[in-house]
């Protein structure tokens, strides 16, 4: 997430009582998860095996909870929760907006598109021309929607993350990581009745360009799908995952978190993918393999009584 105007680092050490180290004129101009930084982003890191991934990011300014060496040029804020700092900062530049009509008037909606009752447009929301929304669609704040984009009825658009820190010294024991981050559906994109998209923690979940959602389809939080994909029915993808360009997932397809299908992919239902895949081949199974290789193995699978009932009867003679 962008901040509207810098904040110097001071403001923010003060803001969250940390001790400052490093470079005490830093202005911040963002917040990001560690996976989206750009410089003069505010991440924070509160486990020891990823200081080094974050202390050698593009982040600017670190909340960490343990003095360590300043790298040059960064500021490190040391607290002993950065966790709970960072989402003290989120809401704080990101708070929560009660909604005082259906349709926001900070919204802007461009000229035909049309909007059926029952609708909910957010606040800041930004819809461009010629799109349909259905019946009972939900678009939360910041959400911005292409030209000639079709919602079916049902669908919420920028739901938060799921994403949360277990304290397992509490009764109730998961804090939530709020969200700040958006939902960018780009031009021609057409999403089915009854979808769930949420929005990214810190930056973006995108639908590119052209890409079709078929009903109940669930995007997780930072997900960028690319364009021209078809998604089908009751598939699942997990946060920050990466489609590229004209990837196929057939129904019911689960996608972990953290990995990239290459462009052209094509994953048979109810199949599910563990890891990163190659573009421009088919898939099946759980976990995926490639559709040919797998069908030999289940070939070969269900031979298995037929060979056992010929060794036993071969022991027998």
């Amino acid at each position: 997430m962008k901040l509207q105007a810098p904040v110097s680092v001071k403001w923010i050490a003060d803001f969250i009582g940390a001790t400052l180290l490093g470079n005490a004129l830093q202005e911040a101009t963002g917040l990001n998860e560690i996976h989206k930084v750009e410089a003069g982003d505010v991440s924070f890191v509160d486990f020891a095996k990823y200081y080094d991934k974050c202390l050698q990011s593009a982040a600017t300014i670190i909340i960490i909870n343990k003095e360590v060496p300043c790298p040059e040029g960064k500021t490190l804020l040391i607290c002993d929760d950065p966790f709970r700092a960072y989402v003290q900062l989120v809401k704080h530049f990101r708070p929560f907006e009660k909604a005082l009509s259906a349709i926001s008037d900070t919204a802007a909606i461009g000229e035909g598109t049309q909007l059926q009752p029952g609708c909910f447009v957010g606040n800041h929301v930004r819809i461009g021309k010629n799109c349909l929304i259905h019946a009972n669609v939900s678009i939360y704040d910041y959400t911005e929607i292409g030209d000639n984009v079709i919602i079916h009825a049902g669908t919420v658009i920028g739901a938060d993350a799921f994403y949360f820190k277990r304290r397992k010294e509490r009764v109730a024991q998961y804090d939530k990581l709020e969200s700040c981050g958006r939902v960018i559906i780009e031009d021609d994109v057409e999403i089915g009745a009854g979808c769930t998209i949420d929005k990214g923690v810190s930056g973006d979940t995108v639908i590119g360009l052209g890409t079709k959602l078929d009903n109940q389809v669930h995007i997780g939080h930072g997900v960028v799908i690319g364009k021209n994909c078809l998604i089908a029915a009751q598939v699942g993808i997990a946060g920050k995952t990466i489609l590229e360009d004209e990837v196929i997932l057939w129904g019911q397809v689960g996608v972990n978190k953290d990995l990239t299908i290459g462009k052209g992919a094509v994953v048979y239902a109810q199949s599910g993918v563990r890891s990163t895949i190659a573009g421009d081949k088919i898939y099946f199974g759980s976990p995926v393999e490639e559709a040919k290789e797998k069908m030999k193995e289940l070939y070969w699978v269900k031979q298995i009584p037929e060979i056992w009932k010929r060794l036993k009867e071969a022991k027998e003679e």
